[in-house]
């Protein structure tokens, strides 16, 4: 049987209800009481002991405070409607409403806390939009940045283009007004002769001796160019690698490592050859399957983007633009633990931190912190944020998305 708490104290002002409950006969409550309030219903229960109370008019449950100190618990209820009370407890009420009373609480309790996990549900997909689109953002700037210097290369190129034609046609104009022309000359013979048909048989033959004379003079250029060399192979034999270094100057132990390493990428090709014996050369180049796995993931196609990228990557490993891409895919294919790891890895390649691969770290750090930021680690989502705008200080879009975790941090502290 629970021993009913009688001994308590209240005061009142017009707006606020102070209630103190001790413990029984001197004892203090101990452990963590239950404590249970509605709008018009307290209740505390720490075994044995068991206080309740049907309030006289309604509180706001919402700014109350209950604090347990000293092994009492003490009570800050605020009213509904600013007025004195003529007691803290409701008029004597029969059984039936007094269970009416405490249904009504906890029911209205039961929708409160729903209330809070819709809102917290809410906050947590909008946290989640906030993320995808930070990514969107990133990527259309990085496709944006990608096509303008497509423009600027194809610009300069048809630039060139056009300067080679000016330059062929000068060259042209020059050789057809050169008199040195044995072509030009016959031309112009033969026009001379057409208006010349009626002089007289002397005049002709000197023409036709000059004729001949211009012919085998072309026939002699003519014979005077070599033919095409004949093709040919050339054997070539390569020494083996010697690291000439004195004995006291040698770094025998990196030597060795590097040899190591250069034999086990050997045996790593040779194990991969049976299976690529069936792609063409383009397909054999990490750079034109990295171009297909962007056209692809353009497309919304991420599953064959990234079946392009794992296929450039056993060709070469040490691409961290790879790593990236597919880190990306991996993020909208929800493989969050895989975007994080292939972020990590274009990091590592990512060495030494110098201005050419700024871009591409910051990426690495934003795709890296979105995929724990959906994992619900904010601390280390927080980490990776700040480390890209470490890189880039002015980006205001970093700056907000990284504000905006550290007030999620704080929320949910």
């Amino acid at each position: 049987m629970p021993v009913w708490l009688r001994d308590y104290s209240w005061r009142q002002t017009p707006s606020v209800v102070y209630v103190a409950v001790p413990g029984q006969g001197g004892r203090r409550l101990r452990g963590r009481p239950d404590i249970f309030c509605a709008e018009q219903y307290l209740k505390v229960n720490a075994p044995p002991f068991l206080f309740e109370a049907f309030l006289w008019a309604p509180i706001d449950e919402a700014r109350s405070v209950a604090r347990l100190e000293d092994g009492s618990v003490f009570f800050t209820l605020q009213k509904k409607e600013a007025a004195e009370w003529e007691s803290l407890l409701a008029k004597e009420a029969d059984k039936a409403k007094m269970q009416r009373i405490r249904e009504d609480a906890v029911l209205q309790v039961h929708e409160k806390a729903k209330e809070d996990m819709d809102a917290k549900a809410l906050r947590k997909r909008e946290r989640s939009k906030c993320a995808v689109e930070a990514t969107i953002k990133l990527e259309d700037a990085e496709r944006k940045r990608v096509e303008d210097l497509k423009e600027e290369e194809r610009k300069k190129a048809t630039e060139e283009i056009e300067k080679w034609k000016e330059q062929n046609e000068k060259q042209n104009k020059v050789q057809e007004r050169s008199p040195s022309d044995p072509v030009k000359r016959k031309q112009e013979r033969n026009e001379i002769r057409s208006w010349d048909r009626g002089a007289a048989k002397t005049a002709s033959g000197q023409r036709e001796a000059r004729s001949a004379r211009n012919m085998f003079s072309e026939k002699v250029k003519e014979d005077s160019i070599p033919a095409p060399r004949q093709a040919a192979s050339i054997q070539l034999s390569f020494t083996p690698r010697v690291f000439p270094t004195a004995l006291r100057e040698s770094r025998v132990q990196e030597e060795e490592e590097w040899l190591q390493k250069q034999a086990e990428a050997r045996r790593a090709i040779n194990t991969d050859l049976a299976e690529l014996e069936d792609l063409t050369e383009e397909e054999k180049n990490p750079d034109w399957l990295k171009d297909k796995g962007n056209k692809m993931f353009a497309t919304g196609n991420y599953l064959a983007a990234v079946g392009a990228y794992n296929l450039a990557l056993r060709i070469n490993n040490q691409i961290p633009t790879l790593y990236l891409n597919r880190a990306a895919c991996h993020l909208r294919l929800r493989n969050l633990h895989k975007a994080i790891e292939d972020s990590s890895k274009a990091l590592d390649l990512l060495t030494p931190p110098v201005l050419d691969n700024a871009n591409a770290r910051v990426k690495a750090h934003i795709r890296r912190g979105t995929a724990f930021c959906e994992l619900e680690l904010y601390a280390e989502g927080l980490q990776d944020y700040m480390a890209a705008l470490r890189i880039e200080p002015a980006n205001k879009s970093i700056s907000e998305d990284a504000e905006k975790i550290r007030r999620i941090i704080q929320e949910t502290e």
